[in-house]
C-alpha cells in the first residue's frame, strides 16, 4: 500500500494513497473482483454518500472476477444518490468491463485503455450427478442472460448484438468502446486530474 505525507495544521500525517483519494471522492476498483473487495467498495460508497451527494469518481483497472461480487457493486453504483462517474485506467475485463459500461453519469477511458467482454465462465470443476450438472448449467445460462440484459440496457444494443460480442473474448480499444456504446468519451489524464470529466 502506497503511503503519502499529508500536511495539516497539527503537523504531518502519514496516510495511504487510497485514503487520500477517498477524501477527494475517488474510489478504486483494482485487481480481481471478489466478495471482500466488493464489500469494501460498498462501504466506501456508503461512507461518501453519507458525507455528501457530490459526484464520486470510480477508477477501474481490473481483470474482472466474481459475477455475484460484481453485481453487488453494480447495485451500489446504480442506486447511489451521489452521481457516479467511472474511468478505466489501463484495462477492464469481464465483470469489470460490465461495471464500467453501466456507469450512468459518465464513462471515460484513457486513449490506450481497453475493455474485454465474454460470457460468464465456470469457476470450478464440474462434479456431481446429472441433476446437479444441469442445475449448474441452468444457473450459468441465467447469469449470462442477466449480464447480457444489463449490457443491452446500458449500451442501447440489442440482446443479439450483445450475445455476438460476448460469445467469445472480445477486445475493444478505447475508440471502439465509445463506438459500441460501452463508453462515453476518451479523455486525457490531465482532464481527470483537473476534474474536467463532462
Amino acid at each position: 500500500m502506497q503511503e503519502i505525507i499529508q500536511r495539516t495544521a497539527n503537523g504531518n500525517n502519514v496516510i495511504s494513497l487510497e485514503t487520500a483519494n477517498l477524501e477527494k471522492r475517488f474510489v478504486h476498483v483494482q485487481g480481481k473482483i471478489e466478495h471482500e473487495c466488493a464489500f469494501e467498495f460498498a462501504l466506501a460508497m456508503h461512507h461518501l454518500n453519507c458525507i455528501s451527494e457530490k459526484p464520486i469518481t470510480v477508477l477501474i483497472n481490473s481483470p474482472g472476477g466474481s459475477v455475484d461480487a460484481g453485481l453487488l457493486m453494480y447495485d451500489v453504483i446504480q442506486a447511489s444518490p451521489a452521481p457516479v462517474k467511472v474511468v478505466v485506467l489501463g484495462s477492464a475485463s469481464s465483470m469489470a468491463a460490465v461495471l464500467f459500461a453501466t456507469g450512468q453519469h459518465g464513462r471515460f477511458l484513457l486513449p490506450n485503455s481497453k475493455l474485454m467482454l465474454h460470457e460468464p465462465l465456470l469457476g470450478c470443476p464440474i462434479g456431481g450427478n446429472t441433476t446437479s450438472i444441469k442445475t449448474i448449467s441452468d444457473n450459468l445460462l441465467a447469469t449470462r442472460d442477466k449480464i447480457n440484459n444489463i449490457l443491452a440496457k446500458h449500451t442501447g444494443k440489442t440482446m443479439q448484438e450483445i450475445e455476438e460480442v460476448t460469445r467469445q473474448e472480445h477486445y475493444f480499444t478505447a475508440a471502439e468502446s465509445v463506438e459500441f456504446g460501452l463508453a462515453d468519451r476518451v479523455i486525457s489524464f490531465a482532464e481527470l486530474v483537473n476534474n474536467e470529466l463532462k
